[in-house]
């Protein structure tokens, strides 16, 4: 079975939504091997490299034209839904910043089977541990954690090695109408958009198995 996930590193209901399909794999453990390939999706490219100054409270006032007040209580149900996946964000740590230069690190490690990997450490790096995610040197710090060296990380990144596989991927997402992350696909047969219940994640893994026997 294939998973593939269009995904932005900066989309709070990504990480959530990774940990609802582990919960569901968890429970049906199924028997055949299970490939998840992460796909990359930008929701904001407009975004700087980087903001800085400014967290996820921040940034959403300002882009919607609201108060901090108003922002941190949108915020809150995020959190509380993260919590019940068993994720700690630390939204008022979060640097706002553009993705794309995380999206190369991980079509970076796709070339050595550990997109998965790179993704879960990029997403704690971002939501719990408020680390810079476009900065080159907390790249080549995370990268390394699954093995990639600073050479081949910096090569990556500076040189836009992997452009072509990102904007794939984001044309791709259009051919098929992704409208937002995070947005799975099951072998190219269903589709579950969105962080869905860890019992929807289960009953389209199901549906797929079923139809294999």
């Amino acid at each position: 079975m294939k998973i593939e996930i269009w995904s932005d590193v900066q989309c709070p209901f990504c990480y959530i939504g990774k940990r609802h399909l582990e919960s569901a794999l968890n429970q049906l453990k199924p028997t055949e091997t299970i490939e998840i390939e992460w796909k990359s999706f930008q929701l904001d490219p407009t975004i700087p490299s980087d903001l800085a100054l400014q967290n996820s409270f921040t940034y959403l006032a300002a882009k919607k034209g609201m108060s901090i007040e108003q922002s941190i209580s949108m915020h809150e149900n995020v959190t509380q839904m993260a919590a019940k996946a068993g994720l700690n964000y630390q939204l008022e740590k979060t640097i706002i910043s553009n993705s794309y230069n995380a999206h190369q690190l991980i079509q970076l490690a796709k070339t050595i089977k550990k997109g998965d990997e790179m993704e879960e450490i990029l997403f704690d790096a971002y939501f719990c541990k408020g680390k810079n995610i476009a900065h080159l040197p907390t790249l080549v710090e995370l990268g390394q954690q699954i093995g990639l060296t600073e050479p081949e990380i910096v090569t990556a990144i500076t040189t836009n090695q992997f452009a072509d596989n990102i904007n794939r991927d984001i044309h791709e997402s259009q051919q098929i109408g992704v409208k937002g992350v995070p947005f799975f696909v099951f072998d190219r047969k269903y589709a579950l958009s969105g962080a869905q219940p860890v019992e929807q994640f289960v009953n389209c893994i199901q549906q797929l198995i079923a139809e294999k026997i």
